[in-house]
């Protein structure tokens, strides 16, 4: 099997964090983006990844090489010269994607939820039409473009964008499995696969739909990957809950915290609920830690709290400093001792010596 991984471009929603590495390098709960739905799509029997880019890829090249290696698998670029929109890619890749006659999978590199590309795969062949697309329920339909299915059938009627009355609360997951006869229907020009080659297929009935159990993140931007992140730790405490931490001598565990195993703690912390502590990161002596992200290599020194914010590769928080308010710190920031940082976001290499106050600010 194959799969098509629709990386774009700068990732400009997740900065400061993709001024240093790609979007897809980014760590989520301790291992990139990317990796978690390599793994899942290697148990799923894909053996060809494709990444679609639409610029230069050579940064993640050495990092995939890896992943190659490790899973027996071959990943390619496939670098637009101009952006092709979410259909556009699949024609690119074509001598990938339609060299046999096996299904092929395509998702967002942004989506994070608990992938369900094995029971998906055989939904999708044992209806045997051209597309199945994964959908989650919402509690807000009006909000979303929505799906309409066809009455007692996971057949796809229509889409309906943000609508007025209740038609459903299913929507696009943005993850899709298909057979490689949909590719007649694109061609190598920007395109929407949500609006120009969904409502054909389902006009044609081929269109079917899987829903989803469990959660569901967009993590593009420092809001969301935070909420992702908690909704990730939530699904690993029920599915492996040894792979969380729980309290000890040196901290007080509130729930739901990830610890990698080269971190260290000092004594008399709070931390949790909904907390990732990377590799090699050091907490001083009664830090207090809630629904953050601390990266590889970051310090938070003694007496710090760090709430609801992201701090990068190698950035430290001082004594009695306190970030709070989706603050997302790049690689290499270092707040000094007895600060207060609210909501801002601060470029890689920077120090912040005063207070920040007002959310939104950009350093």
């Amino acid at each position: 099997m194959k799969a098509l991984i629709l990386v774009g471009g700068f990732g400009t929603r997740l900065r400061p964090l993709t001024l240093s590495v790609p979007k897809p390098l980014v760590d989520f709960a301790n291992k990139p983006i990317i990796l978690h739905q390599i793994e899942a799509l290697v148990k799923a029997g894909v053996t060809d990844i494709v990444l679609a880019v639409n610029y230069k890829p050579e940064v993640m090249v050495a990092v995939l090489k890896k992943y190659e290696e490790k899973f027996g698998i071959t990943i390619t670029f496939s670098v637009e010269e101009e952006p092709l929109g979410t259909a556009g890619p699949l024609a690119l890749a074509r001598s990938i994607l339609g060299k046999d006659d096996s299904p092929f999978f395509v998702l967002n590199a942004d989506v994070t939820c608990d992938y369900p590309f094995e029971s998906m795969r055989d939904f999708h062949l044992a209806h045997g039409n051209e597309g199945t697309i994964l959908a989650t329920k919402v509690e807000e339909p009006s909000k979303y473009g929505v799906i309409v299915m066809r009455p007692g059938s996971t057949q796809i009627d229509r889409f309906v964008e943000k609508p007025v009355e209740f038609v459903g609360n299913r929507i696009n997951a943005g993850i899709y499995i298909f057979s490689p006869s949909i590719l007649d229907r694109i061609e190598p020009r920007p395109t929407s696969i949500e609006k120009e080659i969904f409502p054909r297929m389902a006009t044609d009935r081929q269109l079917h739909t899987f829903d989803l159990e469990g959660f569901w993140m967009d993590i593009g931007q420092p809001k969301d990957f935070l909420t992702g992140t908690c909704l990730y730790l939530s699904s690993l405490a029920k599915r492996c809950p040894e792979q969380l931490a729980s309290s000890s001598d040196e901290f007080v565990c509130g729930g739901n915290v990830l610890v990698h195993p080269t971190a260290k703690i000092g004594q008399g912390c709070k931390i949790g609920p909904n907390v990732t502590i990377g590799p090699g990161v050091v907490v001083g002596n009664g830090v207090c830690l809630q629904r953050c992200v601390l990266m590889e290599d970051a310090h938070i020194k003694d007496y710090a709290w760090v709430k609801n914010s992201i701090v990068g590769w190698h950035s430290s928080v001082g004594r009695w400093s306190r970030l709070d308010g989706v603050t997302v710190l790049g690689d290499d920031v270092h707040v000094l001792d007895e600060v207060y940082v609210n909501g801002a976001s601060v470029l890689p290499h920077k120090s912040i010596s005063s207070n920040v106050c007002e959310p939104g600010i950009v350093m």
